[in-house]
């Protein structure tokens, strides 16, 4: 049938230890490859709670259990709690994933600061906030990261920019139908966006009576008889963990339906780069989800 893709963005200390390697047990049973992007600064999940202002935000909140997916402690971090420096005191881990086997790349360095921030802010601070990534993926894993995928699906211009000059060949930063190559100030970039296709879980929990009983097969439905290759975007601190039950049911449901696991560099290297489209960087809403996003343009 078609490609998942599997992208595994860690947002958190948790996540980073206790989610990650989780994800690898569930993953290696159906012998399926996946995409693992980290946080490799500071933990400020606490900082979060800001955004109780913004449209949306509480009803989302509500829905999906935030206190009981990230822990109070968590939930503290940078308000009560100094936050932890996840690419330090995460560092065995995140090398335990590379040494399994599975594609490492970039998140963030801050995922709360750049999520509230990179879409107003300039290229010093772009490249400052990304730079800081970058040396720190060399030097938990001793090699380059090959590709980015952004905390929030939030970037600016500037961001698009820097993964070029990375000499990424391949990211996913934003929301979409197929991959692409981003257009910047009428620039057409090099590297391809391969945008997240289907919803994730905590987009759909809690809508139309869907609860963790149902999630899976709403998912499901969405890939079954579609010859189409996917991108399903899953969260270490939730697929990883509470939600472990649902994700296995979507692997399950996917073998079924005879879909094949992949990275993200897997999924690049099937693509004929000369025949992909080019769209400009725009932003827009998805549905389960509060404030705009990079989204490709229908």
């Amino acid at each position: 049938m078609a490609r998942i893709v599997l992208k595994i963005d860690v947002d958190t200390l948790r996540g980073t230890r206790e989610g990650v390697p989780n994800l690898a047990r569930m993953l290696d049973r159906f012998k399926a490859r996946a995409t693992y992007l980290f946080s490799l600064g500071p933990d400020h999940t606490g900082w979060a709670m800001r955004r109780v202002l913004r449209p949306g935000f509480l009803k989302k909140v509500s829905r999906t259990s935030v206190v009981e997916h990230y822990g109070v402690k968590q939930l503290m971090y940078g308000v009560l709690l100094p936050g932890p420096d996840i690419g330090i005191k995460g560092a065995a881990e995140m090398r335990a994933i590379h040494e399994a086997g599975f594609e490492c790349g970039i998140h963030t360095w801050d995922h709360v600061y750049w999520q509230d921030n990179v879409r107003t802010r300039e290229s010093d601070w772009t490249a400052h906030e990304m730079q800081k990534s970058y040396e720190r993926f060399i030097g938990i894993f001793g090699t380059p990261p090959v590709t980015h995928g952004a905390a929030g699906w939030q970037m600016n211009g500037h961001a698009f920019k820097q993964i070029d000059a990375w000499g990424m060949r391949y990211a996913s930063d934003g929301r979409g139908h197929t991959p692409y190559f981003p257009v910047v100030d009428g620039k057409t970039l090099t590297h391809v966006q391969m945008p997240t296709t289907l919803p994730t879980l905590d987009e759909v929990l809690g809508i139309d009576g869907v609860d963790e009983t149902n999630v899976a097969a709403r998912i499901l439905r969405q890939t079954e008889h579609n010859p189409h290759d996917q991108v399903f975007t899953l969260h270490a601190e939730l697929e990883g963990q509470k939600l472990a039950p649902v994700f296995e049911q979507l692997l399950a449901g996917w073998r079924a339906q005879g879909h094949t696991f992949a990275t993200m560099g897997d999924y690049h290297a099937a693509l004929d780069r000369d025949t992909l489209p080019s769209y400009p960087v725009v932003w827009g809403e998805i549905a389960g989800r509060s404030g705009e996003l990079i989204v490709q343009p229908d």
